[in-house]
């Protein structure tokens, strides 16, 4: 069965796999709610929706490492009940954890993780309700073992894949599919933001792979509660689930191009 939201709500729309998400539920017939920073870029999709499928998209401009911007974000919906949710907003940071500045780690840990939970737990009850709809919390498959270098980053994946597993156990049988989205390094904006092209891992995916991908998962009757994207992605993190992260992590710091020891460098340099 095809997955047609009536009114979807998705983060991060202004870029990356939130945009694209959006236009391909806007090719399902779905409203839009639109939720990013970048209030041009949100305007300049709303009027592409509407001009090539039809679409209404309510245009909401909002910073998610705002504490209290994901509730701001729900009241100004002013009652209407999306019937699906993609939290697809998210950043990453790169580098040793002493050197991260302590401002930034609360935005990427508020936007990946304060913000989601938030937003799932407004949208959920109406979904159980009705007896029908979907969440799609976009994870990584930096979720499967710390990840020296981009600590912060991995540890906030690990938690969205671990909930978003837990609440897709609860709500089995309702009618609601809870996925959590685990693609690997992709072809957007994510890794300027980064700052480090060398980060990614693996040859990166175009975005289409992965939302085609998903969307096949959503069409299922039974939708996985995780799903890993490409077939390289899916081998390692099946062998991540079976090794220790002792031997994990000097792979995964190379893979991310991390170099052991600039931690204490850097923090020592700190201190001067």
């Amino acid at each position: 069965m095809t997955h047609a939201p009536r009114l979807a709500l998705v983060t991060g729309a202004s870029s990356g796999l939130g945009e694209l998400i959006a236009e391909r539920l806007a090719e399902r017939g779905a409203d839009l709610v639109l939720v990013a920073r970048r209030r041009d870029r949100l305007d300049a999709l709303a009027a592409r929706l509407a001009e090539r499928h039809g679409t209404r998209s309510t245009v909401i401009e909002a910073d998610l490492a705002r504490p209290g911007a994901a509730a701001e974000v729900w009241s100004r919906l002013e009652g209407a009940t999306p019937d699906t949710l993609v939290n697809a907003a998210g950043f990453a940071t790169h580098g040793a954890f002493a050197a991260e500045h302590p401002d930034r780690i609360r935005d990427e840990v508020t936007v990946n993780v304060t913000a989601l939970v938030e937003l799932t737990r407004a949208a959920l009850p109406a979904m159980l309700a009705d007896g029908h709809g979907a969440i799609v919390n976009i994870a990584s498959t930096a979720s499967f073992q710390p990840v020296p270098g981009m600590a912060v980053y991995a540890a906030t994946k690990t938690f969205v894949r671990e909930l978003t597993e837990a609440i897709a156990h609860e709500v089995r049988g309702s009618g609601v599919k809870v996925i959590a989205l685990c693609p690997g390094a992709t072809r957007t904006e994510f890794f300027d933001v980064v700052g480090n092209p060398e980060a990614a891992v693996g040859t990166p995916a175009e975005p289409a792979e992965v939302v085609d991908a998903l969307l096949r998962a959503l069409d299922r009757d039974r939708t996985p509660s995780v799903l890993v994207t490409g077939f390289a992605n899916r081998l390692g993190a099946a062998l991540a689930r079976l090794a220790p992260n002792r031997l994990l992590m000097p792979i995964a710091a190379r893979a991310v191009s991390y170099e052991p020891g600039s931690a204490t460098a850097t923090a020592l340099a700190g201190r001067r």
